[in-house]
């Protein structure tokens, strides 16, 4: 896959425990985007924030973190981004979508056929 120029950057913020058929919502959201075949994505944990609840998530205090912010970030040409966004619909029930543009100067992946 070929990326380069404009793009889109798609964030998406959910808590690390929250769900979708028992497991969690990150794997299901990286699962997803990965079969709709998007270029790919990120997920970074988060070591202390708060959203719309107010309520200050940390690694610092124990009995806060069992619920620490999880972001999720994937980047890819327009139309692919926007035609994932009903899929997030249907899977995010708490949360925070953006989107914004970005400009893609180098995308290449590793070649398979060379060793590791």
């Amino acid at each position: 896959m070929k990326l380069q120029g404009p793009a889109l950057r798609l964030t998406i913020f959910v808590g690390e425990t929250d769900l979708w058929h028992h497991k969690p919502l990150f794997t299901e959201i990286v699962h997803r985007a990965h079969a709709a075949g998007l270029a790919g994505a990120t997920v970074l944990r988060g070591i202390e924030g708060y959203g719309a609840s107010n309520h200050v998530h940390t690694t610092r205090i124990l009995s806060l973190s069992d619920d620490l912010p999880v972001v999720i970030l994937i980047v890819d040409d327009e139309t692919r981004i926007r035609e994932f966004l009903p899929t997030l619909d249907e899977l995010i029930g708490e949360g925070l979508v953006i989107v914004e543009p970005v400009e893609v100067i180098r995308y290449v992946g590793r070649n398979r056929s060379a060793g590791r």
